[in-house]
């Protein structure tokens, strides 16, 4: 029925073209001669020639994909290969004998019981059920650990079955997905349809594993109960095609998922086409059932045509998580169920033992609104159909599948209209919460108008209807797979308004297709290629640009009918007509695709070259061949220049890409049916040094051709790319050699085998080898039919993928369970290959330097992130197990491999790190990272040796006659090597330091020459942490560069320097900066200061020294820097004086030893309201400088009001009015005020100060300040007093106290004068 308009060649025909093939092919083997001609199961199996004596009719070579190949005519190969589905895996050997056992029973005995199978998205799970028997398998896993899973059927009841599987931990878990697959935790409850038994198995790989849990249907409900008799109205309304009507009562659909917290415990949920949801709760003590009840309708009661009563058949329909991967620990998950009118949402929530059910909202897709889904009851729709339902990863759009019976109004033909209705939900709609309210408002609209698949097919039964199965999410992106009773699959792509279909096909009976999912894409961010399950011939994979280039337009069953939903089909054809000029017309081949316009490229998801890019490319390659046949390049470079040739750069250019295509060929004779012996081949060896050859002639003729140039100059980036694959085919070839040497050296048993496996490749390497090739065959599904190691072996262009596996999986790699000295024999494994590897890729860069672009800007391949990360993963794996290790037999090895390792990682980050320098790129994290990882390798390493050499020594043997030093100086030399050439200090110094050797101290000091000193700025950072400062300087006399260097970040020891060397103003000059210096622990600090000492007794020796050396050095400036030294020492004193006077006043402030700026130190005294501690303001503030006490004139101020504060003038007005003071009293008493001794201070006759007086900044009296200068007239101390409080009363008081201590009290009593007057 779903077929494109193509139709299949008769058996015969085939058969004899097949044969003939075959019989041309030196790597197939021939024909089987069997004698029993008369046994009806070899006669049925004669359409597949060459079928083994098994009767197996899948393939049996690595190979027959190319079987799928052939062409049905005269095609081109490169155009049959690009259409053609890919083999991916045969069955595993159970099921291919079940299937012979089968077919010889089927011949005896007629049974309704037939073969069925299908495939898990979410676990990569195929399962195939045949004779009694169900069979499990990974279809992606790789043949070394591929196994099956074999489980007998209790029942042996007619019927089909339905089967989930259920993957405990949500799929992979914590766990690789490659280690997911070797080990798999998964568990199977599957369903009979007809009977309604259930049978549940917790974990189908379990060694020790009990039978499976049985729940039959008679132990909770009779599936004949309820049943009823159609009538023959209704059998007449349900002949559409069809001459009877299946009973109700069967399963159409199961869904399971695990039970959070329960252990090996699932909830199945089925539904019934007769309106019924039911529930199992599957544990392994047993399977619970509950019917859930709906008191809402779930079927319609109205059919399409206006009679009532009509209860279809096979509804509920479908059932389906939103969410495809489970989340252990999440408490509840949203389920679709698919009616002939609605969907509906449900949620079941783990809360509680109850498992309950409840519904969240329901929407139409079947009515009188077309913005809701499909309108009905339009003329010439009689019945609509919703077949069957999925739902993308993100669960948020909904694909329905769906079949309208339709009548020609003209011709009164009948005919049946395939589509696809997508929904959407619609913006702002959240989930609700985990009450389980539902949502009144619509949930779901229309993502886009319905997708007409086949306007016109013909008309089916409705069993024919319900057999069919959508699967959505595959490549091209947005096309879905309709899969049919009859055993068809047919790709679904939407393109502008055209559909094209394309249909799975072989050349030979493959069986029906079982099941279709999609392939695991890379990183499992992108949709995969379509893979389905074929009944015969095992799995196969639709590649993308089979859907694309071999689609086909549907056809037109009927041309009465005016006017298709697809109304771009034909302009579409108008247009694969006009490019491909006589192209087929319902055939869209590569060429007309590639004529298209850019629109196009982009709507498939795939960059395709150019018309331009083709032709420059194939215009190289002739020029290329012809060089190599006859060695002259002529004009080669202007016709490339004309062809443009060197537009494009990096992966673009057609140079780079004729390079890759060299050293990614793929040989068509290497496979062979020997398996895992390729690698053991001369031939891999042959064609790798084929391909090496051939590439340097490549460069020889862009040399010649003088486009080395050309590129060198233009294009340097496309030029690097093209010398890293000549770097990658060197390693290849050399990981090759290395892994011959361990092949034989297990087959001569000078290596221990440490795996269970005989296999002589059984090893690390052999298991990288293999994981990366099958990543590499998943990931481009025309690989799929090519061995493992023949694939890696050949996609050279994809080296660093190495290190990619090596990330993530690890440790499937060294037997993360195996014992410790397995692990180290695996690791190490690991580790020659990477070094082999790089060292190889940077042998050839040095060979071949001068054929390389300028290095600026330019990364190497083995820099880049993902070689990096894969090195390192590696290495902190053996830096635990050296660690963790106590034998010295295993740890010998385990360093020397690390210690190569080491070097080629640290090159790495190095080659990185100028790159990204060079490029002005932040760089800061990466080389901090660099630092960290290299100074943990170089200290574990050089610890190790140590700990060696201690053992060593204890236990000497009686040859040994070497002294301690010698035996480290010699196990010590290739670190040091790695440490000199990476800037490994800390290292370097260690060596030296216990080898005593200040000889090579020296040598190292010259030689390790870097920024900032290099070296020796770091052994001067050693002595002076030691605090060796003369042994400091005394090397210092030999590096005099780098001490310089040094010793302006460090003045705590330079002040000894300048004095060694008589330059006492110096010293002067940097003892006095660290006397008045920070703190170390502050910010800003000079750290020199803590190995002086930072207390005020430490400050004071250094300002006293710095005055001595000040006075040594007698310089034109050494008056002002004593009085300076001087003022400061002064200032010291006084701090010291007020922490005393606030430590008596019980207050502590909580500044220690430590140095206070001046003005804090100023509010300090103001803070403690004392007389005391005023006039230390007035102190400090002498002390400091002019512009100090010009820049905090406000501070001056405030401290003049407090001195006028603290004495009670009101008081002292008072008590000279009624004592009736004399002169004599008056001054006595007024010289006893703060205010008359700060004046005193300030301005009296004695008052000293550093750089000038307080007159400067602020006056005694308003007299004298200078109104030219001071806008301010009140800008005195006098000024200040006049609005003091008590100035009205007591102002002539005050007046007096500020000028008695201005003139002072001895200058009063000689005058005998009064200032009051």
């Amino acid at each position: 029925m779903f077929s494109p308009g193509t139709r299949r060649r008769p058996h015969h025909n085939l058969t004899q073209k097949t044969n003939d093939r075959l019989n041309q092919s030196p790597s197939t083997p021939p024909p089987i001669n069997n004698n029993n001609q008369n046994d009806p199961l070899l006669q049925s199996s004669s359409l597949v020639p060459n079928r083994p004596s098994t009767g197996t009719p899948a393939p049996w070579l690595s190979r027959l994909s190319v079987l799928a190949r052939i062409p049905a005519g005269k095609k081109t190969e490169n155009e049959d290969q690009q259409v053609q589905p890919v083999y991916v895996g045969e069955f595993p050997e159970e099921v291919r004998n079940a299937q012979a056992s089968f077919l010889h029973k089927s011949v005896v005995v007629t049974s309704e019981i037939g073969i069925s199978g299908g495939i898990d998205k979410c676990t990569s799970l195929s399962w195939i059920i045949c004779d009694n028997r169900l069979f499990v398998w990974s279809f992606l896993s790789p043949v070394a650990f591929k196994k099956c899973a074999v489980l007998d059927i209790p029942f042996s009841k007619g019927g089909s079955w339905i089967v989930c599987v259920v993957s405990w931990n949500g799929g992979f878990g914590e766990r690789s997905k490659y280690e997911w697959q070797s080990n798999p935790v998964v568990g199977i409850v599957m369903c009979n349809k007809n009977s309604q038994d259930v049978i549940y198995w917790p974990d189908i790989y379990a060694e020790r594993g009990s039978g499976p849990v049985v729940s039959g249907a008679e132990s909770g409900f009779s599936p004949s109960e309820n049943r009823t008799t159609p009538t023959n109205s209704q059998k007449k309304l349900s002949r559409l095609g069809s001459s009877y009507m299946v009973e109700k009562g069967c399963f159409n659909s199961l869904i399971a998922t695990e039970i959070p917290d329960r252990e090996y415990s699932c909830v199945a949920l089925a539904a019934g086409s007769d309106g019924e949801l039911w529930q199992f709760e599957c544990s392994p003590s047993g399977v619970i059932r509950k019917k859930i009840s709906l008191d809402y309708d779930v079927l319609s009661v109205n059919s399409s045509d206006g009679r009532e009563g009509l209860v279809g058949k096979g509804y509920p329909r479908s059932l389906i998580w939103r969410f495809q991967l489970a989340v252990s620990e999440e408490s509840n998950r949203e389920f679709f169920l698919l009616t002939d009118h609605k969907i509906l949402c449900f949620r079941i929530s783990f809360d509680s033992k109850l498992l309950n059910v409840s519904k969240l909202w329901s929407h139409e897709i079947v009515g009188t609104d077309n913005d809701m889904g499909i309108k009905k009851d339009l003329a010439g729709e009689k019945r609509i159909w919703p077949l069957d339902m999925q739902i993308d990863d993100h669960g948020k759009e909904i694909t329905i599948l769906v079949a309208t019976f339709c009548k020609d109004r003209v011709s009164s033909s009948s005919y049946t209209q395939y589509s696809l209705l997508t929904m959407q939900y619609r913006p702002g709609i959240n989930t609700p919460s985990d009450n389980g309210e539902p949502i009144l408002e619509r949930v779901l609209e229309k993502k886009a108008p319905v997708q007409v698949i086949m306007p016109k097919a013909r008309v089916e039964d409705e069993n024919f209807l319900f057999s069919m199965k959508l699967r959505v999410g595959g490549k091209p992106s947005g096309s879905a797979i309709i899969l049919s009773g009859d055993g068809t699959a047919t790709v679904s792509y939407y393109r502008g308004n055209a559909t094209r279909l394309y249909q799975f096909d072989l050349p030979w009976d493959a069986g029906k297709v079982l099941d279709a999912s999609v392939f695991p894409s890379k990183e499992d961010v992108e949709e995969g290629a379509w893979v389905v399950v074929t009944e015969k011939a095992g799995v196969w994979a639709i590649p993308e640009k089979a859907v694309l280039l071999g689609g086909v337009d549907p056809p037109e069953r009927s041309l009465s009918r005016k006017g298709s939903s697809n109304e771009g089909a034909a302009e579409e054809e108008k247009w694969n007509l006009a490019l491909g000029g006589s192209l087929a017309p319902r055939r869209a081949s590569s060429e007309a695709w590639d004529a298209g316009d850019r629109r196009r490229a982009l709507l498939t998801g795939i960059i395709r070259p150019t018309a331009q890019d083709e032709e420059s490319e194939a215009l190289l390659g002739r020029l290329f061949h012809d060089f190599l046949l006859s060695g002259q390049v002529g004009d080669s470079l202007e016709k490339l220049r004309r062809s443009g040739a060197f537009e494009k750069d990096e992966e673009r250019n057609v140079f780079t890409r004729m390079s890759k295509s060299i050293v990614d060929t793929l040989a068509k004779h290497w496979t062979t049916t020997r398996g895992t012996e390729i690698v053991a081949m001369s031939v891999v060896s042959s064609q790798l040094a084929d391909k090496q050859q051939k590439h340097h002639k490549f460069l020889q003729f862009l040399a010649l051709s003088r486009c080395h140039e050309e590129l060198s100059s233009r294009q340097k980036h496309s030029l690097q790319i093209i010398m890293e694959h000549g770097e990658k085919l060197s390693g290849i070839i050399q990981l090759r050699e290395l892994q011959s040497i361990l092949s034989q050296n297990r087959s001569n048993g000078t290596t221990v085998l440490y795996s269970d496996s005989p296999d002589e490749m059984a090893g690390s390497l052999w298991d990288l080898i293999q994981l990366v090739g099958e990543q590499a065959r998943h990931h481009t599904v025309l690989l799929m039919d090519r061995d493992n190691a023949e694939v890696f072996y050949s996609k050279v262009s994809d080296l660093q993928e190495v290190f990619n596996c090596i990330s993530h999986h690890l440790q499937y790699f060294v037997g993360g369970e195996q014992p410790t000295f397995v692990q180290i024999q695996r690791v190490c494994e690991l580790s020659d290959a990477c070094t082999v590897l790089i060292r190889a890729s940077i042998q050839y860069r040095n060979e071949y330097n001068n054929w390389y672009p300028l290095p600026e800007g330019l990364m190497s391949w083995y820099c880049k992130p993902v070689v990096r990360d894969g090195l390192w993963c590696i290495a902190s794996f053996m830096l635990q197990l050296l660690k963790d290790s106590a034998d010295w037999k295993e740890k010998s090895p385990l360093y020397s491999h690390l210690e190569s390792l080491t070097d080629v990682l640290l090159e790495s980050y190095s080659g990185a790190i100028t790159a990204k320098v060079e490029r002005e790129e932040e760089h800061k994290g990466l080389l901090g990272e660099y630092w960290k990882r290299r100074d943990t390798l170089l200290a574990s390493l050089y610890q190790h040796i140590k700990s060696f050499v201690d053992d060593k020594y204890l236990h000497p043997t009686n040859s040994m006659e070497e002294s301690k030093e010698d035996i480290l100086r010699k196990y010590s030399l290739p670190l040091l090597s790695i440490s000199k050439r990476h800037e490994g200090y800390e290292t370097l110094w260690s060596i030296c330091c216990d080898l005593n050797d200040s000889a090579l101290l020296r040598n190292l000091m010259h030689e390790s020459v870097g920024p900032k000193g290099g070296f020796s700025y770091f052994v001067f950072t050693k002595l002076h942490e030691r605090r060796q400062f003369a042994k400091l300087l005394r090397l210092g006399e030999e590096f005099p560069e780098e001490l310089t260097i040094f010793l302006r970040q460090h003045k705590d020891i330079l002040w000894l320097h300048d004095m060694f060397l008589n330059h006492f103003s110096s010293a002067s000059e940097t003892l006095h900066a660290l006397a008045l210096s920070e703190a170390a622990s502050e910010e800003g600090s000079d750290p020199g200061l803590l190995r002086l000492g930072s207390s005020l007794g430490d400050r004071k020796r250094l300002l006293n020294v710095s005055k001595i050396a000040a006075m040594a050095g007698k310089d034109d400036e050494f008056v002002m820097k004593t009085k300076r030294i001087e003022a400061d020492l002064r200032i010291l004193n006084l701090q010291q004086e007020i922490i005393e006077i606030l430590s008596d006043n019980n207050e502590k402030p909580e500044i220690g030893q430590g140095l206070v700026p001046p003005g804090e130190l100023i509010k300090l005294c103001l803070g403690g309201n004392t007389p005391k501690l005023c006039l230390c303001a007035f102190e400090v503030f002498a002390w400091t400088s002019s512009s100090f006490r010009l820049s905090n004139r406000g501070l001056l101020e405030e401290c003049w009001r407090n001195a006028a504060d603290l004495d009670d003038w009101g008081s002292l007005h008072q008590a000279s009015t009624e004592e009736r003071w004399s002169d004599e009293e008056t001054l006595q008493i007024l010289s006893e005020t703060v205010l008359s001794k700060a004046s005193n201070r300030c301005y009296g006759p004695m008052a000293e100060s550093y750089e000038g007086g307080f007159d400067e900044v602020l006056p005694l009296r308003q007299e004298d300040v200078d109104l030219a200068i001071v806008k301010d007239p009140n800008m005195s101390v006098e000024a200040m007093m006049m609005h003091h409080k008590n100035f009205p009363d007591a102002g002539k008081l005050m007046l007096t106290a500020i000028m008695l201590g201005q003139v002072g009290t001895e200058s009063v009593a000689e005058e005998q004068g009064s200032p009051m007057e």
